[in-house]
């Protein structure tokens, strides 16, 4: 107790000096929780648009070897059709499933009667195709229909290239499993943004069915698995369906969402890189802050030392003085920093920034997210770091000899 008592009172005493310490502490805590915040918000989106913007799911079902082999031999990578139902009815009636749908995937030609130019297109069903994508930060303005069998969507790129309109009709070319050339008529039922410069000037959506008949087959490339709130861990799913459908005889593989998304480990691997960097110059600071408020603190305090020691106190109740002192220092900062970050937050959501990220076709807000447990553990580790911080300084001024410390002018 008398070890608070006396920090609080040194911290008052020099309340200049302890003020430019805690503000120092106050905006490196700032600094941290707000990019912390920030990145959380980008893993959270990315999340969302490689679960429903891609539509990868959580999970994703294929015969082993697709991954190495499917483009290769797509015939003998393919689910056929027994092996399709049989793998379906497994996966649904596992609890906390919320969809199973069968996806195909092609590439070919599509023309507009002048020119024709290259296409990658997902088949899915429509309906299930509503149900993936919703829930993306990046939801496409229009989904595939039920009732319009033929009737596809196009990249607003690739339509803008062949020069058509909503309404008007393209034909899709591609070779079938057998590897003959298999061409169909698509009417254009609208045009979406894929939020990726990279596909948005190729890629289409197709009715599954129309996508069987284009490619000649009854069976689907892979099965794509959606789970439900409550249930969303992707690898203890995948575990418990693995198991399960290879004791049914059904030799595949099960992909989660973070298996198959390099852009979200790239963008993850990218920004912690950053957030250690920013938190490394951000300890420095703290940790210079508060060794040199503390060795000052120490010469400025030489004669009331000498006295505690003389009085009987111990080097190691001195160290003790101190070294509270530090961690009020670095405590009452991150208070201030809690507060300021709070603010800053607030600020952020209603400025309402928007950018374009790179690689990216769409603007998207720039959004901060409370994080509680990372601003805990901030607030305890800079804490810490703080009474570290003045140890060594503690630990000279307890080194003191009660003699010369009496003597100091």
């Amino acid at each position: 107790m008398i070890s608070l008592k006396l920090g609080l009172r040194n911290i008052w005493k020099n309340r200049r000096r302890s003020f430019t310490t805690l503000l120092a502490v106050a905006i490196g805590f700032t600094a941290i929780n707000l990019f912390a915040g920030y990145i959380h918000s980008v893993y959270t989106g990315i999340k969302k648009i490689a679960i429903h913007g891609e539509a990868l799911g959580h999970l994703t079902v294929v015969k082993r070897g697709y991954y190495t082999e499917g483009k290769l031999h797509p015939e003998k990578y393919m689910l056929g059709k027994a092996d399709l139902d049989k793998a379906m009815a497994l996966i649904r009636a596992e609890p906390g499933v919320r969809l199973v749908s069968p996806r195909l995937s092609l590439a070919g030609l599509v023309s507009n009667g002048r020119a024709s130019t290259i296409f990658l297109a997902e088949g899915e069903i429509p309906e299930d195709s509503v149900k993936i994508r919703t829930g993306s930060v990046r939801t496409p303005p229009s989904m595939l229909n039920r009732d319009l069998p033929n009737a596809g969507l196009l990249s607003s790129d690739l339509a803008n290239l062949l020069g058509v309109k909503k309404g008007q009709t393209v034909v899709l070319m591609s070779s079938t499993l057998e590897g003959q050339t298999n061409a169909l008529d698509l009417e254009v039922q609208d045009t979406f943004n894929t939020g990726n410069a990279a596909t948005n000037d190729k890629f289409a959506l197709l009715p599954f069915a129309y996508a069987q008949s284009l490619v000649d087959t009854q069976g689907a490339s892979r099965i794509t698995v959606l789970l439900d709130p409550a249930h969303d861990d992707a690898n203890a799913m995948r575990q418990r369906l693995l198991q399960k459908l290879n004791a049914a005889g059904l030799d595949v593989e099960i992909k989660t969402w973070l298996d198959l998304s390099l852009f979200y480990k790239q963008v993850k691997n990218m920004f912690d890189l950053i957030f250690l960097f920013l938190f490394t110059i951000v300890f420095i600071v703290v940790l210079m802050s508060i060794t040199n408020t503390m060795t000052t603190s120490v010469l400025e305090r030489t004669r009331e030392i000498g006295t505690l020691r003389s009085l009987g106190m111990k080097r190691r109740k001195i160290m003790e003085l101190f070294a509270v002192e530090g961690a009020m220092l670095g405590l009452f900062g991150c208070v201030a920093g809690l507060l300021m970050t709070w603010f800053g937050t607030w600020l952020v959501r209603i400025a309402n920034i928007r950018y374009i990220p790179p690689s990216s076709s769409d603007e998207v807000p720039l959004w901060v997210n409370y994080v509680p447990e990372m601003q805990f553990g901030s607030l305890l580790l800079l804490a810490i770091v703080a009474m570290l911080a003045a140890l060594l300084p503690a630990r000279r001024a307890a080194n003191t000899e009660i003699v010369d410390a009496l003597g100091h002018v």
